[in-house]
């Protein structure tokens, strides 16, 4: 049977179609083959390539990263932290399990099942992302992103990412997923200056990540994709949209319910940034500390090896310290005027002002003690008041909590204004500090006028028998000044120098009962120099004194005669072997002080009274550890015999005396041995007291950066030694009073005041004096009289003036 035309032309028409299908799909076998043929040794070739010059991983296993070097206080406190990344490392058992599934839901939810790079998350990714209209859900595993920080630059290409692949592949073959995670959870930067899960959880909420709860767990971790963009600090909205997804991811994987979930997205974000555990007065010392670290160990090692620094700093000695500091300072610039207001503002711009001040001032702030920035509003002369506006509120300012406030003038001593008016006008911005409001009274708030100190202070206080510097104050205010003047500055001392003097003439024979003249001298080196005619303070000379009585009284005429007689290098030598290194100029003037010396230097010198003869050198740094606790350093008491011992107990019944009948007599109502000399310089540029107890030495100074004096009458006693006396008061409080211990080789003797000689039955002033053994005067019968052209002094009161 033939067949039909019609089935015979279909024939046909299907032959071509079904001839060409063929023909392509052998084409493209062929050209498959011929791309594996090319692709796969190509592929070959290039991952061969590519791993000559990959990384090694083995060096994950060393993990070392930069630690911080933290600086602690004698009381355990951490005083100061240096470091090149702020990170913490904690072991991965120490790292709570909420913390890390949060990281794992929100950052690689198949990390404990892909084996370094999971595809189908990169795809999950790419929707989410497109899904969310921006970056919501990366698609690096954690593993890749491990690579990246430890083993790979940050640029962008299929190179990097080929080599990322691999790597990412090898690590999770070569290490466990908790090995991983620990990398991953202590390397990663989470902004703020915060690298791992430990330092971001201090800088970002003042905790330990142990600490943390769900809700501050999902803050962190939805940190990583972009630290600064979801900083609950700058952008606390956007951390909040953040904290949310990374609370739903963990309820999607299971690791929480939807009630702890809702629990969390509820609570409120306390930020509280890193708990700080010690006052801003510690700076000065701390930055001591790294000076020394950094010349010592190299900027690098300081802030890189995790150095473990152990300090004789004492908090509540720097707390006595700075709070004596600052209310002395605030007392000597009120003696000193009222410099004006902060600014003064037109009637247009003080709501402005105000409603500005009232932002920054929140309601807590508005309580007795606090000192604010205010803005007077209302100047009533008949009432005796100012009203002050401090935000919304209104407050009275008495005249009697602003009659300071006259006119500076540091040729004028004290004074007071009459009314309100002299000192201030409607519209201007003043500080004010808020008192206690008084019983009764219908004001709601009031004030007493406050002014930010110009003067600057220094104050270090050294244990005496080990040398520990318990406080180094080196200015009013850290932040504002680093400059430290307890150890940088270079002052006069005025007559704080003149133990010095008077130890070098104990050594040289004198007593404490030797007769001196205060009487008018000249002094010329040279024909050409001018005719130097030292002067007392008072402008008046006393006659026949006792050494003793001399430097009491702070006597400079007997003083240069002194230094005149036992040489200008003798002087030079005593306070050489004192600790004094600063530059000393050969002339008498270095009687009164005129050679520069520092805070630190002084208060060394005058330790070695107190430490009968021996000079204890300042130790800041007790200890320095390595990060693994290995001792790099100790440091011990450095003590070397400087002077006899008598004659350092001498010098300390000598300004024991300065106490009991000189220049510091309040201090007498500390009720408890002290010795010590104020001092001030002659231009009223400095004032200083140095003194000691038996287990403290203390040196405060007081004045200006630019030499400005002080202001009329503002001697050492007046500005200085308040200062000395309150911290004392607080720090001696914890040591019992115990007397100065005295050496072997040292006698006492009544002594007759008015001839120096052994007190005899004629005697009608007598004192008891120490002296060394083989230096007691002889006895004299019948004193002599005294010149006809002087009277002594009934009472060695009689020649109490005002210290220079």
């Amino acid at each position: 049977m033939t067949k039909k035309r019609s089935d015979i032309l279909k024939q046909r028409a299907k032959n071509p179609s079904t001839s060409s299908f063929a023909s392509i799909w052998k084409w493209a076998v062929r050209l498959a083959f011929i791309g594996m043929a090319i692709g796969i040794p190509s592929l070959i070739v290039f991952y061969y390539y590519v791993n000559e010059d990959l990384p090694q991983i083995k060096t994950l296993a060393d993990y070392n990263p930069p630690g911080i070097t933290e600086v602690y206080t004698e009381e355990g406190q951490v005083m100061a932290e240096f470091f090149r990344e702020r990170r913490r490392v904690l072991p991965i058992e120490a790292i709570p399990e909420k913390l890390k599934q949060a990281f794992i839901a929100a950052e690689d939810s198949r990390f404990y099942s892909h084996p370094g790079i999971d595809l189908q998350g990169i795809l999950r990714a790419v929707f989410k992302n497109i899904e969310a209209g921006g970056i919501v859900q990366g698609g690096s595993t954690i593993t890749q992103q491990v690579t990246k920080s430890f083993l790979l630059t940050p640029e962008k290409s299929f190179m990097r990412k080929f080599k990322e692949a691999i790597l990412a592949y090898r690590i999770d073959k070569a290490f466990t997923k908790d090995e991983i995670l620990y990398l991953y959870l202590n390397q990663i930067y989470l902004g703020q200056g915060a690298y791992g899960v430990e330092s971001a959880a201090e800088i970002y909420f003042g905790k330990t990540a142990r600490e943390l709860s769900l809700a501050e767990m999902a803050v962190l971790a939805g940190l990583p994709q972009a630290p600064t963009r979801y900083s609950p600090i700058r952008y606390p909205e956007k951390a909040k949209q953040r904290q949310i997804y990374v609370l739903n991811r963990m309820v999607a994987e299971g690791y929480i319910s939807e009630a702890e979930a809702k629990e969390a997205m509820a609570a409120p974000l306390k930020l509280q940034p890193i708990r700080k555990n010690v006052p801003d007065h510690v700076s000065y010392y701390a930055e001591h500390v790294r000076r020394y670290l950094e010349s010592k160990y190299g900027a690098e090692a300081l802030l890189t090896n995790a150095f473990k620094v152990y300090t004789a700093a004492s908090v509540p000695m720097h707390q006595q310290a700075y709070d004596a500091m600052h209310a002395g300072l605030k007392e000597l610039d009120k003696r000193q005027g009222f410099r004006g207001p902060i600014k003064h503002l037109e009637p247009h711009e003080i709501e402005t002002f105000c409603k500005a001040l009232e932002e920054k001032t929140p309601e807590s702030q508005i309580r007795p003690g606090t000192i604010l920035t205010g803005v007077v509003v209302d100047v009533q002369d008949a009432q005796q008041r100012a009203m002050v506006r401090i935000g919304k509120n209104v407050g009275v300012l008495s005249l009697s909590e602003m009659k300071w406030a006259r006119k500076p003038n540091p040729e004028v001593q004290g004074g007071t204004i009459r009314k309100v008016s002299d000192a201030l006008k409607t519209g201007d911005a003043i500080l004010v500090r808020i008192l206690d409001p008084s019983p009764g009274a219908k004001d709601p708030l009031r004030f007493a006028l406050e002014q930010t100190p110009a003067v600057q202070a220094a104050l270090v206080c050294l244990e005496t028998a080990t040398g520990n510097v318990r406080v180094m104050i080196g200015g009013k205010d850290f932040n504002e000044s680093q400059f430290n003047r307890a150890i940088q500055a270079k002052r006069q001392p005025g007559s704080a120098f003149k133990p010095i003097v008077y130890a070098a003439a104990i050594d040289k024979g004198y007593t404490p009962a030797t007769f001196m003249m205060d009487t008018p001298v000249s002094f010329q080196d040279d024909e050409s120099d001018p005719v130097w005619n030292p002067k007392n303070y008072d402008r008046q000379y006393h006659g026949r004194v006792l050494l003793r009585t001399a430097l009491e009284k702070s006597l400079n005429v007997v003083t240069v005669k002194i230094l005149q007689d036992i040489g200008v290098d003798t002087v030079i030598d005593y306070a050489r072997r004192l600790g004094i290194q600063s530059p000393i100029d050969k002339n008498l003037s270095i009687a009164l002080g005129s050679s520069v010396v520092s805070p630190m230097e002084l208060t060394t010198a005058f330790s070695v009274f107190a430490n009968q003869g021996e000079l204890v050198q300042p130790l800041f740094i007790t200890r320095i550890e390595d990060k693994n606790g290995k001792i790099l350093e100790t440091v011990e008491p450095e003590k070397k015999a400087v002077l006899d011992p008598r004659t350092a107990y001498i010098m300390t019944s000598l300004l024991e005396g300065v106490v009991k009948n000189g220049t510091a007599k309040r201090l007498l109502a500390l009720n408890r041995p002290i010795a010590g000399k104020t001092g001030t310089t002659s231009n009223l540029h400095d004032a200083w007291f140095v003194g000691f107890s038996p287990q403290l030495v203390t040196g405060v100074w007081v004045g200006f950066d630019d030499m400005a004096s002080l202001g009329r009458g503002e001697t050492g006693a007046s500005a200085a030694l308040p200062i000395w006396m309150a911290f004392m008061k607080q720090a001696l409080a914890k040591y019992p009073s115990t007397a100065f211990p005295i050496p072997e080789g040292i006698v006492f003797a009544r002594i007759d005041a008015d001839t120096g000689l052994l007190a005899g039955p004629h005697s009608t002033h007598v004192i008891f004096e120490c002296f060394k053994e083989g230096t007691v005067p002889q006895i004299q019968e019948t004193p002599p009289e005294p010149p006809s052209d002087f009277q002594r002094p009934s009472q060695p009161e009689d020649l109490f003036k005002s210290d220079i």
